[in-house]
């Protein structure tokens, strides 16, 4: 199987551009998937520098509702006639973000998008294809992370903590490979990994994502919440990729307690497992 990350915050070459955002293609052995478009037109334009072709692109999931996710959705849709798309049918709700205490910003996706044929409104489980699963509706055993303060959803004509019902994960199974890929893991990448475990009977072997321990707002999560995660994620065994929302500072308190478990994706870093 492989990965090649389009975009993400940081990059591994000046000839790559990035952003606050996340896009992965994935290449099994019968389908190539498309991980959330970042936020603009970039993930189409490092795509073809990293020899990827969007128009051959199976299937495209949307992890949820937010611009940095979904934000590249329309060019997707113009350069890829093919593909089905994928999102939870919460996602393209109004979704907000207070980026100072007084300053709101929407960072939903273009609603207009929701009347493409293409499109495919998902649910709590939904089968793509086989060994290619989604799953959301994540019980909040442990705390989601703090750095979710902020982040709002529209309901009743009020605006409203989110509840992140419209984060879904992306399961792909291969031979020995159970692969778990999460956007942005608002809903805590415990709490995910606990409710992958209720449908799998078993941990993956690989996590790919983005574990949202820092935002603009609230700064990283507080180190013990962080070293209590680095622990929780070597219990299982799986090796860790993430990236994005992550943050760089809490990504390096994760390294130094899992070592060689867990690593960094950077726009055109690719993997193969």
């Amino acid at each position: 199987m492989l990965i090649k990350t389009l975009v993400e915050n940081t990059s591994i070459s000046d000839d790559l551009a990035s952003e606050h955002g996340l896009s992965l293609y994935i290449e099994t052995k019968e389908h190539k998937i498309l991980f959330d478009t970042g936020a603009s037109h970039i993930f189409y334009e490092n795509a073809e520098k990293l020899g990827v072709d969007i128009g051959q692109i199976d299937y495209l999931v949307i992890s949820h509702g937010h611009y940095d996710h979904g934000g590249g959705l329309k060019k997707f849709l113009q350069e890829n006639t093919r593909a089905e798309v994928f999102i939870h049918r919460l996602a393209l709700g109004k979704h907000y973000a207070l980026r100072t205490r007084e300053e709101i910003a929407y960072i939903g996706l273009d609603e207009d998008l929701k009347e493409d044929k293409r499109i495919v409104f998902t649910g709590d489980r939904f089968s793509i294809n086989k060994g290619i699963h989604l799953f959301s509706n994540v019980a909040q055993k442990e705390p989601p992370p703090k750095s979710n303060t902020g982040l709002l959803r529209e309901y009743q004509g009020q605006k409203i903590d989110d509840n992140f019902k419209h984060e879904q994960n992306l399961v792909i199974e291969e031979d020995d490979i159970v692969l778990l890929i999460t956007g942005c893991a608002h809903n805590g990448i415990i709490n995910i990994l606990e409710k992958f475990y209720e449908i799998q009977g078993r941990m993956p072997s690989h996590v790919i994502g983005g574990f949202h321990l820092s935002s603009r707002l609230v700064g990283n999560e507080p180190p013990e919440t962080i070293d209590y995660i680095s622990k929780y994620l070597l219990d299982t065994k799986a090796k860790y990729y993430t990236c994005h929302c992550t943050g760089l500072e809490p990504y390096q308190q994760l390294k130094d307690k899992m070592g060689y478990r867990i690593d960094y994706l950077s726009t055109g870093s690719e993997i193969i497992i």
